[in-house]
């Protein structure tokens, strides 16, 4: 079993920046895939990135394409999800999630573990 803590959430406005990360409990973490979804208010919760274990394969949800990128540092057990030129439209809370099987899923119910979520503002 994994726990998962995210961070690096808050205010910024349209066109900046910001890092989000997500540090895992545990000692094989680099077992576990791993991804970030968002969910809006009033609305459901939307894949944004994810990453195999070994860091070697990403993809991402068409929105966020060549804005965002996510990487991972197993020496630290932390995902990072690095966002730029932020749009009103992220506005959401981030999650992170840990799946033992890496596959390019979309789908939220394919990740077994959470974290609590990290508001994210973007102001026009």
């Amino acid at each position: 079993q994994v726990q998962l803590v995210e961070s690096g959430g808050g205010l910024v406005q349209a066109g900046g920046s910001l890092r989000l990360s997500c540090t895992a409990s545990g000692r094989t973490f680099s077992s576990y895939a791993m991804g970030w979804f968002r969910q809006a208010p009033g609305k459901e919760r939307e894949f944004v990135a994810g990453i195999s274990g070994g860091g070697d394969s990403t993809y991402y949800a068409d929105s966020v394409k060549g804005r965002f990128t996510i990487s991972r540092d197993n020496a630290k057990n932390t995902v990072y999800l690095q966002m730029n030129s932020l749009k009103p439209e992220d506005t959401a809370i981030y999650y992170c999630a840990a799946r033992r099987l890496y596959s390019r899923t979309y789908l939220a119910s394919s990740y077994a573990y959470w974290g609590q979520g990290t508001q994210v503002t973007v102001s026009a």
